[in-house]
């Protein structure tokens, strides 16, 4: 298993007591065209300015046929949240193009591991699908290096990475409230095909973790509710 935590030198509590959920500086709210582009460019104008409130348009499907972020930790089809972001959609997913090369859906950067950036992403009806890790790499549909994570009535499903097929949390955290993580794969025995909670704490409210291999969340016992 390849353990992806960089440094824990700033502790769990410096990934989670210094962020907040929506950017301290008031934006515009933001209406982002169904379109790849339209995504990306939104997200890079949002790191920008310190974060912002991303409204997604109802019932697209933004498909992903490129990586548009890389870094240490292989590359992601979104550019990295490295501010707080929040994607609020209805019916909405963001996928991974079947036949693009392998990278997550998204890569969350907060200062538990990367302290020059505060990085959260919140989820609101948003559903995460077939983002791939390439080789050796983590987190297929959210990898969460050190910031902060929030599902709310959200999807994971149908992504893949050596360990942590759906969720990757690294010196992070994550909270699920009312909602799924199924379908996941990871490709490491016991590797968490819907989370893996390498470090920082992973809480499930209302929510399902079921129907992932080769188990639902690992290590063993790691995160409340959630079992094999």
């Amino acid at each position: 298993m390849r353990t992806r935590k960089l440094t824990a030198a700033f502790g769990v509590a410096a990934a989670t007591a210094g962020l907040v959920l929506l950017p301290s500086t008031a934006h515009a709210v933001q209406l982002v065209p169904c379109s790849e582009n339209a995504l990306v460019n939104a997200i890079n104008a949002a790191n920008l300015v310190g974060g912002d409130d991303l409204v997604l348009s109802p019932f697209c499907t933004y498909t992903l046929t490129t990586a548009h972020g890389t870094g240490v930790n292989g590359p992601s089809g979104l550019p990295p949240i490295t501010t707080p972001i929040r994607l609020t959609g209805l019916g909405t997913d963001i996928a991974r193009d079947p036949s693009a090369p392998a990278f997550r859906i998204a890569e969350v950067r907060g200062p538990g591991v990367f302290p020059a950036t505060a990085g959260s992403l919140t989820l609101n009806a948003v559903t995460l699908r077939g983002g791939e890790g390439a080789a050796e790499e983590v987190g297929g549909g959210i990898g969460n290096f050190g910031g902060a994570v929030v599902l709310d009535a959200s999807t994971l499903r149908n992504n893949s990475a050596e360990d942590g097929g759906g969720l990757y949390n690294d010196t992070g955290s994550a909270t699920l409230i009312g909602s799924t993580v199924v379908g996941n794969i990871a490709t490491d025995a016991n590797g968490g095909g819907g989370i893996y909670d390498n470090s920082g704490p992973v809480t499930l409210i209302a929510s399902f973790v079921r129907g992932n291999s080769p188990d639902n969340c690992a290590p063993s016992g790691s995160i409340p509710f959630c079992t094999v």
